[in-house]
């Protein structure tokens, strides 16, 4: 297949920020400037955190920015593919059961590369019990052996990583039966034909592991590019700016586009914060002045401001 496809596939686990808005709008313009197609993939599997109505109002937070697509797609409707992978690498003996608890996995005291904690293989030698994986009720991991991967960012981010010694075993099921984020990325990427994958670089450290579910399974490796992250401060540390406020709250201090203008002239697409659409900026649109570092973006109550840019309308 030679058609460009991309996507992009938030969890609906809460309303859109401005987190969200610009990583569609970089994964949108990404895509559209390319000829490519596009996909919208709500993903909402974990349904202790997802809703329904969460999903609808993804859609409407994207639709109100100006961002379209060439298709929408629940995750959780992709169940059945997401078995046969399971199925697929329970043939190779690649599964087991494990019966650590998150506190047990935190109290090892050892750092994985996305920041959580390196699982330590405590139950990697159980096998799985005479009913197969579905019959595990407790987490389901990969056993992955020492192998360094070497996937290649289109940005220039490193992605090498041994994502044994790097990352441990991942959890591919959960104790409550909710696939886990790594197996169905890979699995609808793959079954979507995605080619191009433009996500946030706070997702860089599980590449590696996407890329060995990639190989197992036979999938094709896509084109991946992570971008910069929008942060805030948040107990005197930075992390991403996402609980301080929701779009339904910035629509009513701003309008779409001048919503588009601010967040493209903090990502450095344009020179001022003037009001904009999406479409406005594909003309124009080249990687090599999209910023290459976090901002830092502050909201006020009624606005959002980036210092370092002085980006603010």
């Amino acid at each position: 297949m030679n058609e460009q496809r991309g996507r992009f596939a938030p969890t609906t686990s809460g309303p859109a920020h401005p987190g969200t808005l610009l990583a569609a709008l970089l994964c949108w313009l990404d895509a559209r400037s390319r000829g490519a197609k596009v996909a919208l993939r709500l993903e909402d599997i974990d349904s202790t955190r997802c809703t329904p109505e969460s999903a609808a109002d993804m859609r409407s937070a994207l639709e109100w920015f100006g961002l379209d697509w060439d298709e929408v797609s629940l995750q959780s409707e992709s169940r059945s593919a997401h078995e046969a992978a399971l199925d697929q690498l329970a043939d190779r003996g690649l599964l087991y059961p494990c019966a650590c608890s998150r506190s047990e996995i935190k109290r090892s005291g050892e750092r994985a590369a996305d920041g959580g904690w390196r699982y330590s293989g405590r139950c990697r030698g159980r096998p799985l019990p005479r009913g197969g994986w579905r019959a595990v009720e407790e987490t389901l991991r990969l056993r992955l052996t020492s192998e360094r991967v070497e996937p290649e960012d289109e940005g220039g981010v490193d992605l090498a990583q041994d994502p044994a010694a790097a990352m441990g075993d991942p959890v591919l099921l959960g104790r409550s039966g909710a696939i886990a984020y790594h197996l169905a990325s890979v699995v609808d990427d793959a079954h979507q034909q995605i080619t191009r994958v433009v996500r946030g670089r706070d997702l860089a450290a599980s590449t590696a592991i996407h890329v060995t579910l990639q190989r197992l399974l036979g999938f094709p490796t896509p084109a991946y590019r992570h971008h910069f992250l929008l942060l805030e401060e948040s107990g005197g540390k930075l992390a991403k700016l996402h609980g301080a406020v929701g779009w339904r709250e910035l629509r009513g201090h701003y309008a779409p586009e001048a919503l588009c203008g601010l967040l493209a002239a903090a990502a450095g697409l344009v020179e001022t914060a003037a009001p904009i659409r999406p479409a406005e900026l594909l003309a124009a649109f080249d990687w090599k002045r999209v910023c290459g570092e976090d901002l830092l973006m502050h909201w006020t109550g009624e606005s959002l401001v980036n210092p370092a840019r002085r980006a603010t309308l």
